[in-house]
């Protein structure tokens, strides 16, 4: 992969986004976490009147063999009806981008499947499907750098297109597995820490589950090298938004972060380069096993806990309305000043 920068954000507008928001007709504090979000949002835009351009939503879709261990109890061939589905505007992400105005495309990273045309598909397939990477490494290092490649060229793209904002999601049967690999690798967890359900495990699944991952991290081991144990375990789906991640950043868009599968992602765009992290707004809190311990590495606040674990990129759809209205709030709450008000900014909600 090419060295890409990301800068880090300008501290100096700190101060005065907070002063602005302290001197609107509510007490100081009173609006909690959203007005943290409408500081980090201004800081990434270096504005005090920030703005969100044509919004669009990422679901990137690919297949794994790690699906040949029975680690998932979902036939494989869900992954390309579903993607199917989403082209139609279905489906719990089709329905979402729709009420929350998001505009949908769906990636192609690496699904078993040869779809035709249609205009909201990127195809940016690299093999259909990742290795079984219990008997060897899911992807060469040439296959991993040219999704990560991909996930870049597709940001860059829409960035170019207008867009200062891009959310990720993903499908992919199975991928619940590369996912605890890299988190368990990643944030020096024990590997049945990481393991849940996915979508649908009992407690012995979960127990196969957890044996065929610690055999398969103990085959390749863990390298000091980020992209070379995301080639070893990881989905290319996963690769490919770790790389759009890394652009995001680059070019200064606000990154939402979906569930379980795309925090692994931002684990290793952050194990990449730890810069990335600031320009990245957590839409909720899994109930996949882990995904809070992956936010807590991260040092993350989720903006929704609301009990989801479908993925798709359904949480980070819901969580663009909150930053819509951090951002209103910034710009068009009235100030004490405007109302005539007077100023109470010496009162503090705890």
């Amino acid at each position: 992969m090419e060295s890409i920068r990301v800068d880090k954000l300008n501290e100096y507008l700190k101060e005065a986004l907070q002063y602005k928001i302290d001197h609107k007709t509510k007490p100081v504090g009173s609006l909690g976490y959203l007005e943290e979000l409408a500081v980090q949002i201004g800081m990434i835009q270096s504005t005090l009147v920030p703005e969100l351009k044509n919004p669009v939503m990422l679901t990137i879709a690919s297949d794994h063999n790690i699906c040949e261990e029975r680690v998932s109890p979902c036939p494989v061939e869900i992954t390309w009806q579903q993607v199917l589905n989403f082209l139609e505007g279905g489906g719990g992400i089709g329905l979402f981008c729709e009420v929350y105005g998001m505009q949908l495309k769906v990636v192609d990273a690496g699904v078993n499947h040869d779809f035709p045309d249609h205009p909201n598909l990127i195809k940016s397939k690299v093999r259909k499907g990742s290795r079984n990477f219990l008997n060897e490494p899911a992807m060469t290092m040439d296959e991993c750098n040219e999704s990560i490649n991909n996930g870049r060229k597709i940001v860059a793209d829409i960035n170019v297109n207008g867009s200062n904002l891009v959310g990720f999601g993903e499908m992919g049967i199975g991928n619940t597995s590369p996912a605890s690999a890299l988190m368990s690798i990643i944030c020096d967890i024990p590997i049945e820490i990481c393991v849940g359900a996915g979508s649908g495990l009992d407690k012995n699944g979960i127990k196969h589950k957890t044996n065929i991952l610690r055999s398969a991290i103990l085959k390749h081991g863990i390298s000091d090298n980020p992209i070379e144990n995301l080639s070893r375990f990881g989905g290319l789906e996963i690769a490919c938004i770790a790389g759009g991640m890394l652009e995001a950043a680059s070019r200064k868009m606000i990154i939402l972060v979906d569930g379980f599968i795309t925090t692994s992602a931002a684990l290793v765009a952050y194990s990449i380069n730890p810069n990335v992290r600031a320009f990245m707004f957590f839409a909720h809190k899994s109930d996949e096993g882990g995904h809070s311990l992956m936010l807590d590495y991260l040092k993350a606040r989720p903006i929704l806990n609301l009990g989801l674990r479908l993925g798709e990129g359904t949480g980070a759809a819901m969580a663009y309305s909150i930053l819509q209205g951090a951002v209103a709030m910034l710009n068009r709450m009235t100030s004490f000043d405007e109302a005539k008000v007077h100023d109470t900014t010496h009162i503090r909600i705890d």
